[in-house]
């Protein structure tokens, strides 16, 4: 487990786990009055939580299903990554998927924010790469024949 410092510049208590063996927290919509999104229509949505994480992580915006499934509510740029160097507060960029207006109220849980280590990469030039079965097939290459 890491340990993340975090300012909660909102009213709301700090995301916690809804269960011991969940990956994400849930993020609430801080708004002083109710927004609604009309059809394809995306909004960057504040959450008051401003965080300070360990180099070699990062923490990534996601949708929550619920949204996604029931109201055609998702996150635009999923996962959205939250630099380790970043320290505004966490926006979360939601569109409007479904075919009428979603009203998202102060307080509704609208993404979730899953934190995960990562490996940055030196690039190492080459004239040919080793080869593979798959090699160059590219996008439903691996399906049914």
């Amino acid at each position: 487990m890491i340990e993340v410092s975090v300012q909660n510049e909102s009213s709301f208590e700090l995301p916690t786990y809804a269960t011991k063996a969940a990956a994400g927290v849930d993020l609430k919509a801080v708004l002083e009055d109710p927004i609604v999104l009309e059809p394809l229509e995306r909004k960057i949505i504040g959450t008051g939580l401003k965080i300070a994480l360990p180099e070699g992580y990062e923490a990534q915006v996601r949708p929550r299903s619920g949204l996604a499934a029931k109201q055609g509510i998702s996150v635009l740029n999923a996962p959205g990554t939250i630099d380790a160097d970043y320290r505004g507060e966490i926006g979360v960029i939601l569109v409007n998927l479904s075919n009428k207006a979603v009203t998202i109220q102060p307080g509704d849980r609208i993404a979730q924010l899953v934190f995960a280590k990562f490996e940055q990469v030196q690039w190492k030039s080459t004239e040919k790469l080793s080869t593979t079965e798959r090699g160059t097939g590219g996008f439903g290459s691996t399906g049914k024949k």
